[in-house]
């Protein structure tokens, strides 16, 4: 079946370059390939790929240091990025979180699995979690929160957020003084992704709050979050 959505498929063990490409190029997806970081943000910025899978640990520049780049230029901040490792330490999982990606598979691929995951990711839609009824340009408190850009404004202050950060905002923002659940905001956020823990929402709120400051977002001990709203 045809599919105009790009993947990138960036690791330096060819067998599962290729396991992934068969793959995903069975699906209809159209796939791109590089061996490094490096190589993966040359092609990327040639093709713009929809999806990018990254492996952690690879040769002259890691999959962490590649996300990181891609993150800081604007034209990569609707992209969702995949990482890809064998890995199992908690804080590598945590490095990939804060550089800003949308999810972890763990190796060995398991191509059922692999597609059923990768599938869902690019189902995902930020107009699909919130409301309908909520403009795509929120202003509260003192924050503007553009959903069409995503940007987030206060006053002359522009702040760039991670998607999953701006998602878990816009969320948060959409419904303020409403305490979201741990749940919640795993399903609605990160629904389908099986590896997603609570610890997951606590590093996206940390960040979020170093951009943002301290004050909006609110912990509900043993309950969740919420947008304060005085």
């Amino acid at each position: 079946m045809a599919n105009n959505q790009k993947i990138l498929v960036v690791d330096d063990e060819s067998d599962i370059v290729e396991l992934i490409s068969y793959n995903l190029t069975k699906e209809g997806y159209q796939v791109y390939t590089a061996s490094n970081g490096k190589e993966a943000i040359k092609v990327a910025k040639e093709v713009f790929p929809d999806l990018i899978i990254l492996d952690v640990m690879m040769p002259e520049m890691d999959g962490i240091e590649a996300c990181r780049l891609m993150r800081s230029m604007p034209e990569f901040k609707q992209v969702f990025m995949v990482f890809l490792t064998a890995r199992s330490e908690e804080y590598s999982e945590i490095a990939g979180f804060h550089v800003g990606a949308d999810d972890y598979i763990a190796k060995p691929i398991k191509p059922r699995a692999l597609m059923s995951r990768i599938n869902a990711i690019l189902r995902r839609n930020t107009t699909e979690v919130i409301d309908d009824q909520v403009s795509d340009k929120l202003e509260i408190a003192d924050l503007i929160i553009d959903r069409d850009s995503f940007l987030v404004y206060r006053g002359d202050e522009k702040f760039v957020l991670a998607k999953k950060e701006f998602e878990l905002l816009y969320l948060l923002a959409s419904k303020p003084n409403k305490v979201f659940t741990r749940e919640q905001i795993l399903k609605a956020i990160w629904e389908d992704s099986v590896v997603v823990t609570n610890r997951t929402i606590d590093v996206h709120i940390r960040k979020l709050r170093e951009k943002i400051g301290e004050s909006y977002v609110t912990t509900v001990k043993g309950v969740g979050y919420k947008f304060e709203l005085e």
